[in-house]
């Protein structure tokens, strides 16, 4: 679609590459693409589960380009963080399920976009991934610390953002901020892994209806009370048991056979 973030399908799958090498710093040019990939992937009914993933072997998202924040104005900045703060949202509130494929080194605002993903899958080796942005004088500040207290609790949010800790991989996926660690020979082979991965929450095999309702209902929980939250759950629960999947779903169940899901 653009030529900072590169937009390829792959069966029901939607690709997003951000490409702008060496370490994949984003721009605001980036960001309104960013955006524009997102809203192609909502409106596309073919489409069912995103990948988010950096170009290259080295670096999913070194976060902003330091030098076009260094030359920009206050009220350039305040902009720029706001219209990327809303596109993250954008990307966090659609539903459809987002993974993340962390192929390399994923700091500051690379974290920022991983935590606006349902699922973060890391490939083992180097990289790092952290929110060192208190080495710069400033803060996360496109949802890093309100995603990151909300994921791992407020002490150790607190710990990694103050102390500005990078975290190896493996460590990350400890501590709950990776979901997997995939060993592979060639960031090309985790790519096709982490692709292959999101075909699994697909059609025919899965209600991608189904998955993008439960990721409604658990995305808005955190902003809710308990009974609010519950209501919600009970609302969406009603679309889908009205779905063509949840009719297939549950003659498939009586007729011991394997569902053939539609997304409808």
């Amino acid at each position: 679609m653009g030529t900072l973030v590169n937009y390829g399908t792959d069966k029901g799958v939607a690709v997003f590459t951000l490409t702008d090498p060496p370490v994949n710093a984003y721009t605001h040019e980036m960001f309104k693409e960013l955006d524009a990939c997102i809203l192609e992937a909502r409106f596309d009914d073919d489409i069912h589960v995103i990948v988010v993933t950096g170009h290259g072997a080295e670096y999913f998202c070194a976060g902003e380009n330091i030098h076009m924040l260094k030359e920009a104005d206050e009220s350039f900045t305040y902009y720029f963080c706001l219209h990327a703060s809303e596109t993250l949202a954008r990307l966090e509130n659609t539903p459809k399920l987002v993974v993340a494929a962390i192929n390399g080194h994923c700091v500051g605002g690379g974290l920022e976009l991983a935590l606006a993903c349902d699922l973060r899958v890391g490939r083992a080796g180097e990289a790092q991934i952290g929110l060192p942005e208190v080495a710069l004088g400033i803060m996360p500040g496109m949802g890093g610390t309100q995603r990151l207290a909300r994921l791992l609790g407020k002490g150790r949010a607190m710990e990694l953002i103050v102390e500005g800790q990078n975290l190896p991989m493996e460590t990350a996926r400890d501590f709950g901020l990776v979901h997997k660690v995939w060993t592979t020979a060639s960031h090309e082979d985790f790519l096709a892994q982490v692709i292959e991965y999101a075909h699994e929450f697909c059609p025919p095999t899965r209600s991608a209806l189904a998955v993008g309702q439960i990721k409604r209902a658990v995305q808005s929980s955190s902003e809710l009370s308990l009974e609010q939250g519950l209501t919600l759950e009970r609302e969406l629960q009603q679309r889908l048991f009205a779905s063509q999947d949840a009719k297939e779903g549950f003659a498939a169940f009586v007729q011991k056979r394997d569902a053939i899901f539609r997304g409808r």
